[in-house]
């Protein structure tokens, strides 16, 4: 009860920053169309800290909500006048429903990971794009919470700006090193596609669903496929540049017990030079 409780407080602070930087961003931030594409564009050079509640119903045998509080700091780092390599990690905290009749809930740290990407340090034409490694560790304080596997991988992304649009595709794939032995290896794959329209003073659309492949789960297991799409914000109070959005979406392909839809927050400080 007490991480349901966690969680839940963990959403309600999240949509209640959503709704007053709402309120209060209004008069701020002249540059804010700016700091919407740096928000958007995942390898851009500035240092952020998003802290993104992943809020999904209907998981397990009961139905119950499933919550993913990813904290995701991004450091870019100028190798030279040519080149960039941007940091991009994720670590989770899980609220995980009971996955069996009978059996508690538990919650805690999951397997963290870890991308780095080096991107040229000015568009090709109108095409930013990065590559490099992909790294997921187990740092899970509970096995129903991660994998018990260290992954390898590759990381790859590509993005366009066109006016009011940006539009692009992030793709990993690791598969699994080194690890416990009684676990299932690792093999699998992450899409994220994003498409953003933005409007005057930083609001936006966006749709940025993350599709996932297992391929070591039987075939009709393998794929989750959410659509759906939601709308933000990026501005300033005083000197301090800040994003919040939100985003809904309906999981038309899921493996069985896995979510029916779920509930996307995020709040994000951005520290651009």
């Amino acid at each position: 009860m007490g991480s349901s409780n966690t969680a839940a407080t963990a959403v309600a602070w999240l949509m209640a920053l959503f709704t007053t930087a709402l309120c209060c961003g209004q008069a701020c931030a002249q540059d804010a169309h700016d700091l919407a594409q740096l928000v958007q564009n995942p390898i851009a050079r500035v240092v952020s800290l998003p802290f993104q509640d992943n809020l999904t119903f209907g998981v397990g045998p009961d139905h119950d909500p499933q919550n993913v509080l990813n904290i995701q700091p991004v450091v870019p780092l100028r190798l030279n006048a040519d080149w960039n390599m941007i940091s991009r990690a994720i670590i989770p905290v899980i609220y995980e429903p009971a996955q069996a009749s009978g059996a508690a809930a538990t919650g805690g740290l999951g397997d963290s990971s870890l991308a780095l990407y080096f991107s040229p340090a000015r568009p090709y034409h109108s095409l930013i794009w990065g590559i490099g490694p992909a790294f997921s560790f187990a740092t899970a304080t509970r096995r129903e919470l991660g994998q018990e596997k260290f992954s390898a991988g590759v990381s790859a992304v590509a993005l366009t700006i066109q006016g009011p649009w940006l539009a692009g595709a992030l793709v990993t794939e690791v598969a699994s090193v080194s690890g416990v032995g009684y676990r299932q290896n690792v093999n699998q794959m992450l899409v994220q596609p994003f498409v953003n329209y933005n409007f005057p003073r930083g609001w936006y659309l966006t749709s940025s669903p993350i599709i996932t492949a297992n391929w070591k789960a039987a075939g009709s297991q393998q794929w989750t496929v959410p659509v759906g799409a939601g709308g933000g914000r990026a501005f300033r109070i005083g000197k301090q540049a800040l994003n919040v959005s939100m985003q809904a979406f309906s999981n038309v392909e899921h493996a069985h017990e896995a979510g029916n839809w779920s509930l996307r927050t995020q709040f994000q400080l951005l520290f651009p030079k």
